[in-house]
C-alpha cells in the first residue's frame, strides 16, 4: 500500500494567513474543493487562502511571464476562488522563496494573475512590494450595512475594491456575509469593501470583507486601496504635488505603511513571516476534493 503525502508550510502577513504548497512542475492538482479543504479552520490545516507555488514556465496562465519572472504566485481564495492578487499573499510568497534557497535577499520578480510584481526582501524584517498603479474607475458607488449606507471609493488594485470612511470600524458589522452594494454594475464579479477610520494624520485603521474569503485579518491590496482613497480625499495626489506620500494602515492583524510615488507606483511595506512546515495525506485531500 502506498502511502503518499505532499509538503505545506504555513505563513502569514499581518496574520492574513496562508497554506503554502510547493510545486514547481504544476504538478499537484487544486480544484476549488481542494483548497476549500486546506483552508478548513475546523477539518484542514486553516487559512485565509492558498499560496500555490510554480514556476511560471510550467503554469499555462504564467507561461508568457516567465523571461520576466521565475516564480507564479498561484493565489487561491479560501472558497477555491482564483484571485488576481493578494498584496499580503505576495509578501509571505516571497519570504518562502528565500526559505526555499530560490532568491537571495534584494530585488526579485514575482509573477501573479495581476501582472509582475517587484519585491525587495530585506534580510530581516519587512518586505517591501512595488504594487503597480491604482485605477479609479468613475461613478457613484454605495456600500451598506443594515440599514446604513456610506458612499464608497471605487479603487482596482489589479482586484476590485469599494473603500467607505465612516465613524466607527463597528460601523461594518460582522462582515460575516458581503456588504451590498449599488450599483451592481460596479463590480459585475464581487468586490473587496474596506471600512476606514481616522487614527491621525496619514494615519487610518480599516477592516475588510475580502471578496470570497469573508472577514481578514489583513489584505495587502485594500490596504493599498485605502491609503489610495486616502490621499486623494486628503487633497495629496502625488501626481498633482510632484511629492511622494506614505499612509499608516491599520489592521486587525497588525500594521502596513502605503506609499504612492509621483508616476503612480505603490509601494507596500510590511511583515512577511513562515511559522510552520509539515505534510498533508495526498489521499485525505483526493477523497475531499473529489468526493
Amino acid at each position: 500500500m502506498t502511502h503518499t503525502t505532499l509538503p505545506f508550510l504555513k505563513g502569514h502577513g499581518t496574520e492574513n494567513d496562508f497554506v503554502i504548497v510547493p510545486d514547481p512542475d504544476n504538478a499537484v492538482e487544486l480544484p476549488p474543493t481542494a483548497v476549500a479543504a486546506l483552508c478548513d479552520r475546523r477539518a484542514g490545516i486553516g487559512a485565509d487562502g492558498v499560496l500555490h507555488v510554480v514556476r511560471s514556465a510550467a503554469h499555462p496562465e504564467a507561461a508568457h511571464l516567465a523571461d520576466e519572472a521565475e516564480w507564479f504566485m498561484d493565489y487561491r481564495n479560501s472558497d477555491g476562488s482564483v484571485a488576481e492578487m493578494c498584496g499580503n499573499g505576495v509578501r509571505v510568497f516571497a519570504r518562502y522563496l528565500h526559505h526555499a534557497g530560490h532568491v537571495e535577499p534584494g530585488d526579485f520578480a514575482v509573477a501573479t494573475r495581476g501582472g509582475v510584481k517587484q519585491v525587495h526582501l530585506a534580510k530581516t524584517g519587512d518586505v517591501t512590494v512595488s504594487m503597480g498603479s491604482a485605477l479609479l474607475p468613475e461613478g457613484e458607488v454605495t456600500v451598506s450595512v443594515g440599514e446604513r449606507s456610506w458612499p464608497a471609493r471605487n479603487v482596482n488594485m489589479g482586484n476590485p475594491h469599494a473603500v467607505a470612511f465612516v465613524e466607527s470600524l463597528d460601523d461594518a458589522g460582522d462582515l460575516y456575509s458581503p456588504p451590498p452594494f449599488s450599483p451592481a454594475s460596479a463590480y459585475p464579479t464581487g468586490v473587496n469593501v474596506e471600512f476606514v477610520v481616522d487614527r491621525g494624520p496619514r494615519h487610518v485603521a480599516m477592516r475588510v470583507h475580502e471578496r470570497g474569503s469573508g472577514e481578514t485579518r489583513s489584505c495587502g491590496t485594500g490596504a493599498c486601496a485605502v491609503a489610495v482613497a486616502a490621499i486623494r480625499r486628503d487633497g495629496a495626489d502625488p501626481a498633482v504635488t510632484g511629492e511622494p506620500v506614505s499612509y499608516t494602515v491599520d489592521l486587525p492583524g497588525g500594521t502596513l505603511v502605503i506609499t504612492e510615488h509621483p508616476d503612480g507606483r505603490i509601494d507596500m511595506t510590511g511583515p512577511a513571516v513562515i511559522v510552520a512546515s509539515g505534510e498533508f495525506e495526498a489521499d485525505w485531500l483526493t477523497e475531499t476534493a473529489f468526493a
